[in-house]
């Protein structure tokens, strides 16, 4: 399983603006692939549950659930708090929170870490000062594994400064969670981020201009069209993309 990149969401129901299932489907349908539950003060039982049906959204568009704790929740990837546990689980995808060179440098078989703050943030207001592009750009350059930009992401520009700086993609929790529409502003963000890794136009030797053709471009879908009723769920159609022709 390759790690997470793009746009990653970060859960958290009791600052989004609906139903958590919802929120995340809209994303999805915005373009993210990459969801991490959160929501730790659940019962086991009902945390489970909400995987699952995070799951099965994901599942539409071929996303990924990572589960932020040792316990995947009957999957198979989870992300990790910087305190531990040490030695990491044995999962197909493990990630790890880091805010510093001497977490990063703990780190032994885990698949990608995440960096922050970033900006500052409401979300973990004990960690900082925020590293800003630069601090981001550093720890990048010393770490063993991929890094996510964490912290105060919000908007495209801060995206693609993350990206600039070498992340593998933001992990991004307000601008979705309250977000009015969070399918549009997963697509914003998400198109900031392909601009951002998308190789800008090249010169032929015979002077014809070239427009790289790796990148997809998630469009917004339009309204009513982007969820289904099932199984007591809203869920995604699958986003259409365009490819960039030469």
């Amino acid at each position: 399983m390759t790690g997470p990149d793009g746009v990653v969401v970060l859960t958290d129901r009791l600052v989004a603006r609906d139903r958590l299932d919802r929120v995340v489907a809209g994303a999805v349908a915005g373009g993210v692939r990459w969801v991490v539950l959160r929501e730790k003060d659940l019962p086991r039982a009902e945390r489970a549950a909400l995987a699952a049906d995070l799951r099965a959204i994901l599942a539409d568009v071929g996303g990924t659930l990572v589960v932020a704790g040792p316990d995947p929740l009957g999957g198979d990837a989870v992300h990790l708090p910087a305190a531990g546990p040490y030695p990491p689980p044995t999962h197909s995808l493990v990630g790890r929170s880091c805010h510093n060179q001497a977490e990063l440098d703990r780190l032994t078989t885990e698949h990608y870490a995440t960096v922050s703050p970033v900006h500052p943030t409401k979300t973990k207001p004990g960690y900082g000062p925020p590293l800003g592009p630069d601090g981001l750009r550093r720890l990048i350059d010393i770490s063993p594994v991929p890094v996510l930009a964490l912290g105060g992401v919000e908007t495209p520009d801060q995206v693609t400064a993350c990206v600039k700086a070498g992340a593998a993609g933001v992990a991004v929790l307000g601008a979705i969670m309250r977000a009015q529409d969070p399918a549009e502003t997963a697509a914003t963000l998400t198109s900031a981020y392909v601009e951002a890794i998308t190789p800008e136009l090249t010169q032929t030797r015979r002077g014809v201009t070239q427009v790289p053709t790796s990148g997809l471009r998630p469009t917004v879908p339009t309204q009513g069209s982007s969820l289904t009723a099932r199984s007591g769920h809203g869920r995604p159609q699958p986003p259409t993309a365009t490819r960039e022709k030469p």
